[in-house]
């Protein structure tokens, strides 16, 4: 449940790029304009790893009272772009080092190669109506990074810092502090509101290189019942440039504790290594890999 909240919170975490940087003899650029450079490049890392496939190792400890982790479980996963209009397909490939079963493999690909048949055959058979819901879904997810992008700036103060280089990028380091009282408009909005936020932003290309966030209080899901992310939870993100084209996300990470329903305390740590990012093409999309 834990990993559940923290992957929740991504999406407007992947919006919190606002800086640029050079080298430390020259001033830092006037923060106002940098900004307004930056949101020109902001989108989501769903978006921009729609043309891309790759491989996602994700990491996930139980921790005990003390953080020491009790129980670990790794799993891997090949992660292609989805269906029009769809969320990403993720084929899972092992477990904790074991491969998943040929067998299984050839399930998962089936049901990928049924679900794509269905689309196709809606694009033949009722194309206007196909293409008129795939619109609507592009333009809602359009209209709501516009508005978690909005508050970001309603929600949190935000201050230039200073130069930082990171992985060979020259960056600038911005934080972002909640305003004593925001007024978000979106789910998102709601939750930044309860983080303190260092992001480093690449001077060249005003894209985010790294990312940390640490919750400042408590923040509650589904009116405190469903869940509570302790004070002290901590995120973190980095991003490499691929192909010299994109930005990407290369790591995510999180450690923190939460109480589930009345009774039941969680304590989770975890990582998301992204690897083997390659273009995706049609061919990617009918060829997997043979089942052995």
């Amino acid at each position: 449940m834990l990993n559940r909240l923290r992957w929740s919170l991504v999406p407007w975490m992947c919006l919190l790029a606002v800086a640029t940087l050079a080298a430390q003899s020259r001033p830092l650029p006037d923060q106002a304009p940098f900004l307004r450079e930056t949101r020109k490049h902001l989108q989501t890392d769903m978006s921009l790893q729609s043309s891309y496939m790759y491989v996602e190792t994700r990491r996930e400890a139980k921790l005990d009272a003390q953080g020491r982790t009790r129980e670990e479980s790794v799993r891997m996963y090949e992660s292609y772009p989805g269906l029009p209009g769809e969320e990403r397909w993720e084929r899972l490939i092992s477990t904790d080092g074991t491969p998943v079963p040929a067998s299984e493999l050839a399930e998962q690909d089936r049901q990928r190669r049924k679900k794509a048949e269905t689309m196709a055959q809606r694009l033949t058979t009722q194309p206007a109506k196909e293409q008129a819901r795939q619109d609507r879904e592009w333009d809602k997810q359009r209209r709501e990074r516009e508005e978690a992008v909005d508050d970001i700036y309603r929600v949190f103060d935000i201050h230039m810092i200073g130069r930082e280089r990171i992985e060979g990028h020259d960056t600038i380091e911005f934080s972002l502090t909640p305003k004593p009282n925001p007024d978000p408009r979106t789910r998102e909005g709601e939750q930044m509101a309860h983080f303190a936020v260092r992001a480093w932003i690449s001077e060249s290309d005003h894209e985010l290189v790294r990312l940390d966030a640490e919750a400042i209080d408590t923040l509650s899901f589904g009116w405190g019942v469903l869940a509570r992310l302790h004070k002290g939870a901590h995120l973190s993100f980095l991003r490499r440039k691929v192909n010299d084209e994109v930005w990407l996300p290369a790591v995510a990470s999180y450690k923190g504790s939460a109480r589930i329903g009345l009774f039941w305390m969680v304590r989770r740590s975890g990582t998301s290594e992204y690897s083997d990012y390659r273009k995706f093409g049609v061919e990617t999309d009918t060829k997997f890999h043979e089942s052995k």
